[in-house]
């Protein structure tokens, strides 16, 4: 989600939802069924003239429980993961102790957090990890709750962090014989997604993407849609990256639900309509290699941080626990790397070392929201809004949401 503390004329500087059709309203033209549901975008409507909004893309101890992905499900496998998020709601004080999820791939999966008080204290953004059935592939994502919709009396989270149980869920409980089509990051938020809109206790609510397929032979899958994102950073250099998805000036592409009482107001009185399904999110693949880094953020680290900025983090952690080693023919992956992202259950107590993967996320989290109460330091966010509108005068970060997810990479016998 994003601030409404300050305001752009003709263009709100809060993430717009505008409204559209939703699956419990009326759909739109491509229509829509419970075993094919399109994504809908929704929100304030926005000038046609504004210019779509291109937002770029950094060690702190930590006790926490960690796990991996280890020995893998699926005897086959060759790859496994350390997976980490670290999160912060925007009007909260940062923790590293506590705002920490390690991945377990041995855990049972939770029952969906409709108990506000149950959910992590990330705000608006959500989060999900979860294997995949009985497979060693593991599933991830980020959703992004479109602030907007508390204008309209919504709380953006019940539709973000429902989105993100239901993936989890649909992911952890896969088979590969009742599903109609392969598993895919795409096919996993349209699943999501299909079951948000036809969850009742969510009447309304809209969010970005950014979701992951990380499967045992090295391969990632990823949808993004909107801007949430993710970066795949490979011994000291930026690899791969994702492209945010805008309509307008900080108005991203959104999976949404929108009220029937919307609809029949903008019936009444105009609006702009968007509508944005799963199959618009840019859908991208990525052979991975054995000491690779995948970073997966909200807006609330790419508004405050660009790409370079989390890779002189990621660097930064990965050179000191020597899990990059600088050697003769440059930057290499650290023998010991294996060691640094596996869990020992058995010695859990207070003098376990934090994993490499945690240091990783809360790294990142730490100098996200460092940077997004800086009134001095300009931030990605910044330079844009002073590109397209200089009278604005804005300066330093912007304060939002929170959240990260990192894996690291690491392929056996390496």
């Amino acid at each position: 989600m994003a601030s409404s503390l300050r305001t752009i004329p003709g263009a709100t500087l809060r993430k717009s939802a505008l409204p559209i059709a939703s699956p419990r309203a009326s759909c739109c033209a491509a229509g829509c069924s419970k075993s094919q549901v399109a994504s809908f975008s929704h929100g304030r409507s926005i000038a046609a003239e504004h210019t779509p909004r291109l937002p770029q893309r950094p060690h702190l101890p930590i006790a926490s429980r960690q796990f991996h992905t280890s020995p893998p499900l699926d005897s086959s496998s060759k790859f496994t993961y350390g997976i980490s998020s670290s999160f912060i709601a925007k009007d909260r004080r940062y923790n590293p102790v506590r705002n920490i999820f390690n991945f377990n791939p041995y855990n049972h999966i939770i029952a969906r957090r409709k108990d506000k008080k149950t959910r992590p204290d990330s705000g608006q953004d959500a989060f999900f990890v979860s294997r995949v059935g009985e497979s060693s592939d593991v599933a991830f994502g980020i959703a992004d709750g479109v602030g907007g919709w508390v204008d309209s009396g919504v709380d953006p989270a019940d539709f973000s962090h429902g989105f993100c149980d239901y993936m989890a869920h649909a992911a952890y409980t896969h088979k590969p014989e009742e599903w109609t089509v392969p598993l895919s990051a795409r096919s996993l938020m349209q699943k999501g997604y299909e079951d948000i809109c036809y969850d009742r206790t969510v009447p309304a609510g809209g969010s970005t993407a950014c979701v992951a397929i990380a499967k045992g032979s090295g391969k990632l899958e990823v949808a993004n849609l909107g801007d949430s994102g993710f970066v795949q950073l490979r011994l000291n250099a930026v690899h791969a990256a994702s492209e945010p998805q805008t309509h307008a000036f900080n108005a991203p592409y959104q999976l949404s639900i929108v009220p029937k009482k919307v609809l029949a107001r903008q019936a009444v009185f105009g609006g702009t309509q968007l509508c944005d399904f799963p199959k618009d999110a840019n859908a991208s693949q990525h052979p991975l290699r054995h000491g690779d880094v995948l970073v997966f953020a909200s807006d609330g680290v790419w508004d405050n941080l660009s790409s370079y900025d989390v890779l002189k983090i990621v660097s930064r952690i990965m050179v000191g626990a020597r899990a990059w080693v600088h050697t003769q023919n440059g930057i290499d992956v650290g023998p010991s790397i294996g060691k640094f992202i596996m869990a020992d259950d058995e010695n859990s107590g207070a003098e376990e070392i934090p994993s490499l993967q945690s240091f990783l996320a809360v790294g990142i989290t730490s100098e996200a929201k460092a940077a997004s109460v800086n009134t001095k330091l300009d931030g990605p966010f910044a330079k844009e809004v002073q590109r397209y509108y200089p009278g604005e005068n804005w300066q330093g970060g912007k304060v939002d949401d929170i959240c990260v997810v990192v894996a690291v990479v690491c392929e056996e016998g390496k």
